[in-house]
């Protein structure tokens, strides 16, 4: 099933607005409070994406983050598994074998949203979006 934690969003914001300012270095404080959260918690999400290869990590007065590669070679799916894992593929919301139905009461339904949302993640860049 298809879920997008609170980390997850603010990697994509924070991805988005680092690549709409490729030029400056922009601090977590600063995409903290341009996304209206908590700079602990952006500088946490920050920090995963640094680990991740996603961003370069600046340090001193005038540093803060920057993409690690160009905006066109970063793909939406590579933020969201970077925060949240790989995106799942489940057929179904329970163990098949304790399902108790030959067939999906859903009809493929959850698959085919998993599908179309990696596809879409792995789709766009963040070039595309910014």
């Amino acid at each position: 099933m298809i879920q997008i934690s609170e980390a997850a969003s603010l990697a994509l914001h924070g991805m988005l607005l680092l690549a709409g300012e490729q030029t400056q270095p922009r601090s977590a404080a600063e995409l903290a409070q341009t996304t209206n959260t908590s700079h602990a918690h952006f500088a946490k999400v920050m920090q995963r994406l640094t680990h991740a290869g996603l961003v370069q990590a600046t340090r001193g007065p005038r540093g803060g983050y920057q993409l690690a590669r160009p905006s066109d070679e970063i793909t939406l799916l590579e933020v969201y598994e970077a925060i949240d894992g790989p995106v799942p593929t489940q057929k179904c919301l329970h163990e098949e074998d304790a399902c108790p139905f030959k067939h999906c009461i859903f009809g493929g339904v959850l698959v085919k949203a998993t599908k179309e949302f990696r596809e879409y993640l792995a789709g766009h860049t963040l070039k595309d979006l910014a």
